[in-house]
């Protein structure tokens, strides 16, 4: 990480503005589009593979809802204390997940991308560990662990699993672990794992872990950007990762109307501090920066991309890592 220029680009779930999310196409682009960083999403099947994918559920990334074979397979669960229908990866042997297609999560958005579905299976994070190796150039793993909580309710520890499989792979250099629960990172550290460890924080809530453990007296994530908060976090993880709406906050009519301090502070208690997600479609941009055209057309997107970058992040998610990387090369042009 230390080599790379700043802020890293990483690859949200690989190029997922170009290719279906977590394929294998989705991140040889990244790799071809020389992004510095990929990151997958990891769950586990019901025999304790890891997998990629973006959620527990998967039939909104996945064709397993036009399979008949798996039809008795629909069910209701509540996870992290939202209600989901559908189909769960922790009901499926990976033998069964690996007869499923991978689709476009958002076809209407990205119909681009969606022209690629039913093209490729799903993989398994020893598959994208063996895709980083033959890359030819150094390339960080930023792994999200995914309803740690749940999981290990299931008898499925993340914690155990992911270092079981990243073992005598993962370097202090290479490895990145980032989850939205901060009690499988320490899990994680505490089995020996090298690499650094991020707090993923959003907007509002709480994290699921405290919820199930405090109830109504969790700690929320605003309560971990006061300044004792970040101070506590500094002395149990390397860094936080913060929803975009944390630093560029916008009006009832979503205009920027301010950056944040919130990068400037947890750089002082010592916090490496990366931002997510860069996303280049108008739907996803601040109404400032939007263009002429419909939701899925790129709008002003260098705009947006620097005023984040330029809040002084560590590192930055992007579904499209080469216009990620071609902010970061006119704001390096500007500084010089």
């Amino acid at each position: 990480m230390t080599t790379s220029p700043h802020p890293l680009v990483i690859a949200h779930r690989g190029a997922s503005g170009y290719r279906p999310e977590h394929t294998r196409s989705a991140y040889e682009l990244a790799f071809a589009l020389g992004a510095d960083a990929v990151e997958p999403d990891i769950v586990a099947s019901k025999d304790g593979v890891l997998v990629l994918r973006h959620e527990s559920e998967i039939s909104g990334t996945t064709d397993v809802a036009s399979r008949r074979e798996f039809a008795d397979r629909r069910t209701r669960k509540v996870i992290d204390g939202k209600a989901h229908s559908g189909w769960f990866v922790e009901d499926f042997t990976w033998a069964e997940l690996a007869t499923l297609r991978a689709t476009e999560r958002l076809p209407q958005l990205r119909r681009a991308s969606a022209t690629f579905d039913g093209h490729e299976g799903i993989l398994r994070l020893s598959d994208l560990l063996e895709m980083i190796a033959a890359a030819g150039r150094p390339l960080v793993l930023v792994a999200e662990i995914k309803h740690a909580t749940h999981f290990a309710s299931l008898g499925l520890p993340l914690d155990v699993l992911f270092a079981e499989q990243i073992r005598g792979w993962a370097t202090a250099d290479n490895l990145v672990v980032e989850s939205f629960e901060q009690g499988v990172l320490m899990g994680i550290r505490s089995l020996g794992i090298p690499g650094r460890i991020v707090f993923l924080v959003e907007d509002h809530g709480s994290p699921s872990d405290l919820v199930a453990a405090h109830g109504a007296a969790a700690r929320s994530y605003a309560d971990h950007l006061t300044d004792e908060g970040l101070a506590r976090l500094a002395s149990e993880v390397d860094g936080v990762s913060l929803s975009r709406k944390l630093i560029v906050v916008l009006d009832r009519s979503k205009r920027v109307v301010e950056v944040t301090d919130v990068v400037a502070r947890a750089r002082r208690a010592g916090l490496l501090v990366f931002c997510f997600t860069l996303r280049a479609e108008n739907k996803f941009l601040a109404k400032d920066n939007r263009a002429p055209g419909s939701e899925g057309d790129l709008g002003n997107w260098r705009r947006e991309f620097e005023l984040i970058m330029g809040t002084g992040v560590d590192g930055v998610f992007a579904d499209q890592p080469d216009l990620a990387i071609a902010a970061r090369a006119s704001l390096l042009s500007a500084a010089v």
